[in-house]
Protein backbone atom coordinates (compact mmCIF):
# COMPACT_ATOMS: atom_id res chain seq x y z
CA UNK A 1 0.00 0.00 0.00
CA UNK A 2 1.70 3.02 -1.31
CA UNK A 3 -1.52 5.62 -0.34
CA UNK A 4 -3.39 6.05 2.89
CA UNK A 5 -6.97 5.61 1.73
CA UNK A 6 -9.67 5.99 4.16
CA UNK A 7 -12.54 3.94 4.03
CA UNK A 8 -16.55 5.52 4.28
CA UNK A 9 -16.59 7.45 7.10
CA UNK A 10 -17.82 6.29 10.58
CA UNK A 11 -20.63 8.28 12.12
CA UNK A 12 -20.08 6.90 15.47
CA UNK A 13 -21.93 6.00 18.70
CA UNK A 14 -23.13 9.57 19.73
CA UNK A 15 -22.26 11.48 22.51
CA UNK A 16 -22.61 10.27 25.66
CA UNK A 17 -21.96 6.94 24.90
CA UNK A 18 -19.59 4.68 26.38
CA UNK A 19 -16.71 3.21 25.19
CA UNK A 20 -15.39 0.51 26.51
CA UNK A 21 -11.59 -0.15 26.85
CA UNK A 22 -10.15 -3.97 27.05
CA UNK A 23 -5.75 -3.76 28.25
CA UNK A 24 -3.59 -6.56 27.57
CA UNK A 25 -0.68 -6.41 29.74
CA UNK A 26 -0.65 -5.53 33.67
CA UNK A 27 2.97 -4.82 33.88
CA UNK A 28 4.26 -1.49 34.73
CA UNK A 29 2.88 0.34 32.10
CA UNK A 30 -0.46 -1.80 31.97
CA UNK A 31 -0.74 -1.19 35.74
CA UNK A 32 0.08 2.56 35.59
CA UNK A 33 -3.02 2.55 32.67
CA UNK A 34 -5.46 1.31 35.33
CA UNK A 35 -4.94 3.11 37.97
CA UNK A 36 -4.98 6.43 35.86
CA UNK A 37 -7.95 5.66 34.26
CA UNK A 38 -9.98 5.12 37.34
CA UNK A 39 -8.79 8.23 39.09
CA UNK A 40 -9.40 10.54 35.80
CA UNK A 41 -12.51 8.76 34.75
CA UNK A 42 -14.44 11.71 35.20
CA UNK A 43 -12.22 13.85 33.27
CA UNK A 44 -11.78 11.63 30.83
CA UNK A 45 -15.54 10.98 29.96
CA UNK A 46 -15.75 15.36 29.11
CA UNK A 47 -12.67 15.17 27.24
CA UNK A 48 -13.84 12.06 25.06
CA UNK A 49 -17.91 12.72 25.47
CA UNK A 50 -18.83 9.66 27.16
CA UNK A 51 -17.56 7.53 29.33
CA UNK A 52 -14.33 5.06 29.21
CA UNK A 53 -15.56 1.76 30.91
CA UNK A 54 -12.53 -1.07 31.40
CA UNK A 55 -14.43 -4.43 30.58
CA UNK A 56 -11.42 -6.46 31.26
CA UNK A 57 -7.49 -6.73 31.41
CA UNK A 58 -5.61 -9.90 30.07
CA UNK A 59 -2.57 -10.97 32.15
CA UNK A 60 -0.72 -14.33 31.55
CA UNK A 61 -1.15 -15.15 35.70
CA UNK A 62 -4.29 -15.14 37.42
CA UNK A 63 -2.69 -16.46 40.42
CA UNK A 64 -0.23 -13.14 40.81
CA UNK A 65 -1.08 -10.79 43.35
CA UNK A 66 -2.41 -7.47 42.42
CA UNK A 67 -3.52 -5.42 45.29
CA UNK A 68 -6.22 -2.69 44.04
CA UNK A 69 -7.38 -4.83 41.02
CA UNK A 70 -10.63 -6.07 40.72
CA UNK A 71 -9.81 -9.95 40.04
CA UNK A 72 -13.77 -10.11 38.45
CA UNK A 73 -11.96 -7.84 35.21
CA UNK A 74 -8.93 -10.16 34.88
CA UNK A 75 -8.73 -12.89 32.28
CA UNK A 76 -6.22 -15.04 30.97
CA UNK A 77 -7.79 -15.70 27.54
CA UNK A 78 -6.76 -12.02 25.90
CA UNK A 79 -8.54 -13.65 22.06
CA UNK A 80 -11.83 -13.53 24.42
CA UNK A 81 -11.71 -10.89 25.54
CA UNK A 82 -10.83 -8.85 22.23
CA UNK A 83 -13.95 -10.39 20.84
CA UNK A 84 -16.56 -9.01 23.24
CA UNK A 85 -19.38 -7.12 21.29
CA UNK A 86 -18.87 -4.62 24.21
CA UNK A 87 -15.02 -4.01 23.63
CA UNK A 88 -14.15 -0.83 21.24
CA UNK A 89 -10.43 -0.01 21.49
CA UNK A 90 -8.17 -2.55 22.52
CA UNK A 91 -4.66 -1.53 24.61
CA UNK A 92 -1.59 -3.75 23.91
CA UNK A 93 0.74 -3.37 26.74
CA UNK A 94 2.58 -6.58 26.28
CA UNK A 95 5.99 -6.50 24.79
CA UNK A 96 7.87 -8.61 22.33
CA UNK A 97 6.72 -9.19 18.34
CA UNK A 98 4.82 -12.83 17.29
CA UNK A 99 2.22 -12.94 19.97
CA UNK A 100 1.33 -9.30 20.41
CA UNK A 101 1.02 -9.03 16.62
CA UNK A 102 -1.04 -12.00 16.50
CA UNK A 103 -3.73 -10.52 19.04
CA UNK A 104 -3.43 -7.05 17.60
CA UNK A 105 -4.38 -7.98 13.95
CA UNK A 106 -7.12 -9.89 15.61
CA UNK A 107 -8.40 -6.44 17.13
CA UNK A 108 -8.09 -4.57 13.86
CA UNK A 109 -9.97 -7.69 11.99
CA UNK A 110 -12.81 -7.96 14.60
CA UNK A 111 -13.31 -3.82 14.38
CA UNK A 112 -11.68 -2.75 17.47
CA UNK A 113 -9.52 0.73 17.31
CA UNK A 114 -5.84 -0.61 18.85
CA UNK A 115 -3.55 1.66 21.48
CA UNK A 116 -0.16 0.17 21.34
CA UNK A 117 2.72 1.08 23.14
CA UNK A 118 5.14 -1.80 21.40
CA UNK A 119 7.52 -0.46 19.07
CA UNK A 120 9.13 -3.79 18.22
CA UNK A 121 5.47 -4.64 16.84
CA UNK A 122 5.18 -1.36 14.87
CA UNK A 123 9.02 -0.98 13.43
CA UNK A 124 8.80 -4.77 12.06
CA UNK A 125 4.97 -5.04 11.27
CA UNK A 126 3.84 -1.48 10.56
CA UNK A 127 2.14 -2.48 6.91
CA UNK A 128 0.40 -5.45 7.98
CA UNK A 129 -1.13 -3.28 10.90
CA UNK A 130 -2.24 -0.16 9.37
CA UNK A 131 -3.77 -2.34 6.37
CA UNK A 132 -5.74 -4.13 9.21
CA UNK A 133 -6.72 -0.83 10.52
CA UNK A 134 -7.53 0.98 7.18
CA UNK A 135 -9.61 -2.26 5.94
CA UNK A 136 -11.90 -2.06 9.53
CA UNK A 137 -12.16 1.41 9.15
CA UNK A 138 -10.68 1.58 12.76
CA UNK A 139 -7.62 3.60 14.23
CA UNK A 140 -4.42 2.50 15.02
CA UNK A 141 -2.63 4.67 17.97
CA UNK A 142 1.41 4.24 19.17
CA UNK A 143 2.53 7.24 20.14
CA UNK A 144 4.18 5.13 23.36
CA UNK A 145 6.17 4.01 20.97
CA UNK A 146 8.81 6.28 20.76
CA UNK A 147 10.23 8.26 23.66
CA UNK A 148 7.02 7.54 25.89
CA UNK A 149 5.28 11.10 26.96
CA UNK A 150 7.24 13.14 24.01
CA UNK A 151 4.52 13.50 21.51
CA UNK A 152 6.96 12.91 18.66
CA UNK A 153 4.47 10.71 16.55
CA UNK A 154 1.58 13.09 16.91
CA UNK A 155 3.94 16.18 15.69
CA UNK A 156 4.59 13.73 12.38
CA UNK A 157 1.50 12.81 11.73
CA UNK A 158 -0.30 16.15 12.79
CA UNK A 159 1.37 19.49 13.32
CA UNK A 160 4.45 18.80 10.66
CA UNK A 161 1.71 16.95 8.08
CA UNK A 162 2.08 20.39 6.43
CA UNK A 163 5.98 20.17 5.77
CA UNK A 164 8.97 18.62 4.20
CA UNK A 165 10.94 16.67 6.99
CA UNK A 166 14.55 16.73 5.62
CA UNK A 167 16.46 14.80 9.37
CA UNK A 168 15.44 13.63 12.36
CA UNK A 169 17.95 12.94 15.13
CA UNK A 170 17.77 12.30 18.72
CA UNK A 171 18.37 10.37 21.88
CA UNK A 172 15.30 7.80 22.38
CA UNK A 173 16.98 5.15 24.56
CA UNK A 174 17.34 6.42 28.09
CA UNK A 175 19.36 3.62 29.42
CA UNK A 176 22.01 4.13 27.03
CA UNK A 177 22.17 7.90 27.59
CA UNK A 178 22.06 7.43 31.50
CA UNK A 179 25.10 4.93 30.80
CA UNK A 180 26.95 7.13 28.64
CA UNK A 181 25.93 10.32 30.74
CA UNK A 182 27.56 8.81 33.81
CA UNK A 183 30.86 7.85 31.77
CA UNK A 184 30.84 11.47 31.42
CA UNK A 185 30.61 12.82 34.67
CA UNK A 186 31.99 10.40 36.76
CA UNK A 187 34.69 8.69 34.62
CA UNK A 188 33.03 5.56 35.34
CA UNK A 189 33.88 2.33 32.53
CA UNK A 190 30.93 0.74 30.61
CA UNK A 191 30.75 -1.69 33.03
CA UNK A 192 30.91 0.03 35.64
CA UNK A 193 28.08 2.59 34.41
CA UNK A 194 25.85 -0.27 33.67
CA UNK A 195 25.97 -1.77 36.55
CA UNK A 196 25.00 1.27 38.13
CA UNK A 197 21.87 1.37 35.78
CA UNK A 198 20.93 -1.79 36.59
CA UNK A 199 21.08 -1.47 40.54
CA UNK A 200 18.72 1.76 39.99
CA UNK A 201 16.55 0.35 37.31
CA UNK A 202 17.45 2.09 34.60
CA UNK A 203 18.72 -1.44 32.78
CA UNK A 204 16.91 -4.62 32.23
CA UNK A 205 18.34 -7.27 33.89
CA UNK A 206 19.30 -8.63 29.93
CA UNK A 207 20.13 -4.79 28.76
CA UNK A 208 20.79 -6.33 25.35
CA UNK A 209 18.08 -4.62 23.32
CA UNK A 210 19.00 -1.56 24.77
CA UNK A 211 22.84 -1.43 24.51
CA UNK A 212 23.04 -3.09 20.93
CA UNK A 213 20.80 -0.07 20.13
CA UNK A 214 18.14 -2.61 18.91
CA UNK A 215 15.42 -0.75 20.98
CA UNK A 216 16.25 2.86 19.26
CA UNK A 217 16.78 0.91 16.12
CA UNK A 218 12.98 0.03 16.47
CA UNK A 219 12.14 3.67 17.07
CA UNK A 220 14.44 5.30 14.35
CA UNK A 221 12.35 2.95 11.36
CA UNK A 222 8.82 4.09 13.07
CA UNK A 223 10.72 7.94 12.76
CA UNK A 224 11.79 7.67 9.32
CA UNK A 225 8.28 6.20 8.05
CA UNK A 226 6.17 8.75 9.74
CA UNK A 227 8.69 11.89 8.78
CA UNK A 228 9.55 10.63 5.11
CA UNK A 229 6.55 9.41 4.19
CA UNK A 230 7.89 5.65 3.32
CA UNK A 231 7.87 2.23 5.00
CA UNK A 232 10.65 1.93 6.76
CA UNK A 233 11.45 -1.31 8.80
CA UNK A 234 13.65 -2.44 11.49
CA UNK A 235 15.91 -4.47 9.43
CA UNK A 236 16.50 -1.48 6.98
CA UNK A 237 18.36 0.29 9.97
CA UNK A 238 21.90 0.49 10.56
CA UNK A 239 22.36 -0.27 14.05
CA UNK A 240 25.72 0.06 16.37
CA UNK A 241 25.51 -0.18 20.27
CA UNK A 242 27.52 1.61 23.10
CA UNK A 243 29.13 -1.60 24.24
CA UNK A 244 32.72 -0.51 22.61
CA UNK A 245 32.68 2.57 24.29
CA UNK A 246 35.46 3.52 26.27
CA UNK A 247 36.23 5.80 28.80
CA UNK A 248 38.95 6.92 26.56
CA UNK A 249 36.77 7.47 23.93
CA UNK A 250 34.81 10.04 26.44
CA UNK A 251 38.05 11.78 27.15
CA UNK A 252 38.87 12.12 23.81
CA UNK A 253 35.79 13.48 22.93
CA UNK A 254 35.08 16.12 25.97
CA UNK A 255 39.33 17.05 25.01
CA UNK A 256 37.84 17.74 21.50
CA UNK A 257 34.61 19.75 21.77
CA UNK A 258 32.22 17.07 22.06
CA UNK A 259 30.18 14.85 24.29
CA UNK A 260 29.62 11.02 23.22
CA UNK A 261 25.57 9.89 22.48
CA UNK A 262 23.92 7.04 21.30
CA UNK A 263 21.18 9.01 18.75
CA UNK A 264 18.92 7.89 16.32
CA UNK A 265 19.11 9.55 12.87
CA UNK A 266 16.77 9.65 9.83
CA UNK A 267 17.61 11.68 6.50
CA UNK A 268 16.25 12.53 3.73
CA UNK A 269 19.46 12.33 1.20
CA UNK A 270 19.18 13.50 -2.56
CA UNK A 271 22.39 12.58 -4.70
CA UNK A 272 24.14 14.55 -7.96
CA UNK A 273 21.66 13.19 -10.16
CA UNK A 274 18.62 14.58 -7.61
CA UNK A 275 17.07 11.41 -6.69
CA UNK A 276 15.56 11.21 -2.99
CA UNK A 277 16.53 8.03 -0.71
CA UNK A 278 15.92 7.72 2.98
CA UNK A 279 18.66 6.66 5.44
CA UNK A 280 18.02 5.89 9.15
CA UNK A 281 20.63 4.62 11.30
CA UNK A 282 21.79 3.99 15.56
CA UNK A 283 24.74 4.70 16.54
CA UNK A 284 27.61 6.26 19.43
CA UNK A 285 28.10 9.76 17.85
CA UNK A 286 30.25 12.96 18.84
CA UNK A 287 27.63 15.37 19.03
CA UNK A 288 29.45 19.63 19.75
CA UNK A 289 29.31 20.70 23.57
CA UNK A 290 26.73 23.78 22.00
CA UNK A 291 24.30 21.46 19.93
CA UNK A 292 20.93 21.05 22.45
CA UNK A 293 20.95 16.98 22.38
CA UNK A 294 24.39 17.68 24.24
CA UNK A 295 23.03 18.53 26.99
CA UNK A 296 20.13 15.64 27.47
CA UNK A 297 21.46 13.61 30.56
CA UNK A 298 20.76 10.80 32.61
CA UNK A 299 17.32 9.19 31.10
CA UNK A 300 16.08 11.69 29.31
CA UNK A 301 15.47 11.83 25.42
CA UNK A 302 15.02 14.14 23.20
CA UNK A 303 14.24 14.35 19.32
CA UNK A 304 15.75 17.14 17.32
CA UNK A 305 13.92 17.90 13.60
CA UNK A 306 14.57 19.82 10.81
CA UNK A 307 11.86 20.63 8.62
CA UNK A 308 12.08 22.77 5.61
CA UNK A 309 9.12 25.56 6.89
CA UNK A 310 9.26 25.15 10.51
CA UNK A 311 13.13 25.24 10.89
CA UNK A 312 14.90 23.49 13.86
CA UNK A 313 12.34 21.88 16.44
CA UNK A 314 13.35 20.25 19.44
CA UNK A 315 11.48 17.73 21.90
CA UNK A 316 12.81 16.87 24.77
CA UNK A 317 11.31 15.08 28.30
CA UNK A 318 11.57 11.43 30.10
CA UNK A 319 11.18 8.88 26.99
CA UNK A 320 10.74 5.71 29.26
CA UNK A 321 8.84 4.54 32.31
CA UNK A 322 5.75 3.44 33.65
CA UNK A 323 4.21 6.80 34.18
CA UNK A 324 5.44 8.64 31.34
CA UNK A 325 4.46 5.63 28.81
CA UNK A 326 0.71 5.30 30.40
CA UNK A 327 0.48 9.48 29.91
CA UNK A 328 1.19 8.56 25.98
CA UNK A 329 -1.27 5.58 26.35
CA UNK A 330 -4.05 7.51 27.56
CA UNK A 331 -3.57 10.39 25.42
CA UNK A 332 -3.94 7.63 22.84
CA UNK A 333 -7.12 6.06 24.19
CA UNK A 334 -8.65 9.36 24.69
CA UNK A 335 -8.37 10.04 20.82
CA UNK A 336 -9.23 6.17 20.04
CA UNK A 337 -12.37 6.87 22.38
CA UNK A 338 -13.54 10.57 21.06
CA UNK A 339 -13.47 9.11 17.09
CA UNK A 340 -15.49 5.69 18.70
CA UNK A 341 -18.14 8.59 20.11
CA UNK A 342 -18.32 11.64 17.49
CA UNK A 343 -17.09 9.52 14.54
CA UNK A 344 -13.88 9.61 12.28
CA UNK A 345 -10.69 8.44 12.19
CA UNK A 346 -6.79 9.95 13.40
CA UNK A 347 -4.89 9.85 10.25
CA UNK A 348 -3.52 6.56 9.59
CA UNK A 349 -0.46 5.16 7.64
CA UNK A 350 0.63 7.62 4.19
CA UNK A 351 3.56 6.08 2.25
CA UNK A 352 2.99 7.74 -0.79
CA UNK A 353 6.20 8.65 -1.13
CA UNK A 354 7.57 5.57 -1.31
CA UNK A 355 11.22 6.78 -1.00
CA UNK A 356 14.08 4.02 -1.62
CA UNK A 357 16.11 2.91 0.94
CA UNK A 358 19.86 4.25 0.63
CA UNK A 359 22.42 1.99 0.80
CA UNK A 360 24.53 2.82 3.89
CA UNK A 361 27.69 2.72 2.41
CA UNK A 362 26.47 5.75 -0.16
CA UNK A 363 25.56 7.73 3.88
CA UNK A 364 27.55 10.45 4.41
CA UNK A 365 29.13 12.03 7.71
CA UNK A 366 32.05 13.22 9.13
CA UNK A 367 34.22 11.40 11.38
CA UNK A 368 36.60 10.94 14.72
CA UNK A 369 39.46 8.21 14.39
CA UNK A 370 41.85 7.78 17.75
CA UNK A 371 45.18 5.84 16.37
CA UNK A 372 48.30 4.23 18.21
CA UNK A 373 51.27 4.97 15.14
CA UNK A 374 54.68 5.19 15.13
CA UNK A 375 56.52 8.29 16.44
CA UNK A 376 58.74 9.60 13.30
CA UNK A 377 59.11 11.81 10.48
CA UNK A 378 56.80 11.25 7.27
CA UNK A 379 54.06 9.16 9.38
CA UNK A 380 51.29 11.87 8.81
CA UNK A 381 52.50 12.45 5.43
CA UNK A 382 52.19 8.50 4.89
CA UNK A 383 48.45 8.24 6.40
CA UNK A 384 47.29 11.58 4.71
CA UNK A 385 47.92 10.01 1.49
CA UNK A 386 46.02 6.97 2.73
CA UNK A 387 42.64 9.46 3.55
CA UNK A 388 43.60 11.16 0.00
CA UNK A 389 43.38 7.79 -2.18
CA UNK A 390 40.02 7.03 -0.72
CA UNK A 391 38.48 10.73 -1.50
CA UNK A 392 38.61 11.84 2.31
CA UNK A 393 39.38 15.31 3.43
CA UNK A 394 40.98 16.37 6.64
CA UNK A 395 39.63 19.40 8.75
CA UNK A 396 41.45 18.47 12.03
CA UNK A 397 45.12 16.75 12.75
CA UNK A 398 46.37 16.13 16.62
CA UNK A 399 49.37 14.12 17.95
CA UNK A 400 49.81 13.40 21.40
CA UNK A 401 52.48 11.31 23.01
CA UNK A 402 52.12 8.05 24.10
CA UNK A 403 54.85 5.66 25.38
CA UNK A 404 57.41 4.80 22.94
CA UNK A 405 54.57 5.63 20.51
CA UNK A 406 52.48 8.70 19.56
CA UNK A 407 48.63 8.98 19.19
CA UNK A 408 46.92 10.71 16.41
CA UNK A 409 43.46 11.77 16.76
CA UNK A 410 41.80 12.86 13.27
CA UNK A 411 38.33 14.60 12.27
CA UNK A 412 37.22 14.40 8.66
CA UNK A 413 35.47 16.74 6.46
CA UNK A 414 31.70 14.79 5.21
CA UNK A 415 32.64 11.20 3.48
CA UNK A 416 30.62 8.23 2.16
CA UNK A 417 30.76 5.56 4.78
CA UNK A 418 31.80 3.00 2.18
CA UNK A 419 35.38 5.64 1.70
CA UNK A 420 35.50 5.19 5.12
CA UNK A 421 35.42 1.96 6.12
CA UNK A 422 37.96 0.85 2.81
CA UNK A 423 40.42 3.78 4.76
CA UNK A 424 40.12 2.32 7.73
CA UNK A 425 41.27 -1.23 6.36
CA UNK A 426 44.07 0.23 4.59
CA UNK A 427 45.16 2.10 8.04
CA UNK A 428 45.25 -1.27 9.66
CA UNK A 429 48.05 -2.71 7.08
CA UNK A 430 50.21 0.14 7.30
CA UNK A 431 52.99 -0.70 9.12
CA UNK A 432 52.97 2.99 10.71
CA UNK A 433 49.41 2.13 12.32
CA UNK A 434 49.79 0.45 15.31
CA UNK A 435 46.57 -0.21 16.17
CA UNK A 436 42.65 2.21 15.38
CA UNK A 437 41.32 2.29 18.73
CA UNK A 438 38.21 4.03 17.56
CA UNK A 439 36.50 5.23 15.01
CA UNK A 440 33.39 7.49 16.05
CA UNK A 441 31.05 9.76 14.05
CA UNK A 442 29.83 13.34 14.39
CA UNK A 443 26.61 14.68 14.34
Amino acid sequence: MTENKQPTYNPGKGAGEPVGVAILGLGTVGSEVLRLMGEHSDAFAHRIGGPLELKGVAVSDLEKPRPGVDRGLLTDDAMSLINRDDVDIVVEVIGGIDYPRRLVLAALNAGKSVVTANKALVAAHADELAEAADAANVDLYFEAAVAAAIPVVGMLRRSLAGDQIQRISGIVNGTTNFILDAMESTGATYEDALAEATRLGYAEADPTADVEGHDAASKAAILASLGFHTRVKFDDVHCEGITKVTAEDIEAARNAGYVLKLLAICERLTDEAGVESVAARVHPTLVPVDHPLASVNESYNAIFVEAEAAGRLMFYGNGAGGAPTASAVLGDIVGAARNKVHGGRAPGENTYANLPIADFGDVTTRYHIDMEVEDRTGVLAELSAIFAAHNISLKTVRQEESGEDARLIVVTHSAREADLAATVEDLKKTSAVKAVDSVIRLI
